[in-house]
């Protein structure tokens, strides 16, 4: 495990395979981070104590998506997305980066047949 800090304050990695990153996070009211998007991970939180607030900047259209988290709660940012959080409260979150799988990712030419 290794702690990088952060001008909001710190990270913390606690796994990181082929399938998944999972960071735990500490942060102080006020700490912004930046205005970012990952491009082919989805990005999610859960906050464990306090309060976040993650902005969304939609691609198909001119609003920001504002979501506040306390405790318990989780949400997801899509890749491809712009998005940032702000800690509202002296927090402690967990930060999950993934890519998708996507069952339906198949295009055929044909339905097969049987002889």
């Amino acid at each position: 495990m290794s702690i990088a800090g952060k001008i909001w304050g710190s990270t913390e990695l606690i796994e990181a395979n082929h399938a998944l990153e999972f960071h735990r996070i500490e942060t102080k009211a006020g700490g912004v981070c930046s205005k970012h998007l990952h491009r082919y991970k989805w990005n999610g939180f859960y906050v464990e104590e306090g309060k976040l607030l993650i902005r969304v900047w939609q691609n198909d259209y001119d609003l920001v998506d504002e979501t506040i988290l306390g405790p318990g709660d989780w949400t997801k940012v899509k890749p491809g997305v712009m998005h940032q959080f702000e800690c509202l409260e002296d927090s402690v979150a967990f930060e999950v980066y993934w890519s998708e799988f996507n069952h339906n990712d198949i295009v055929r030419e044909s339905v097969g047949f049987n002889k």
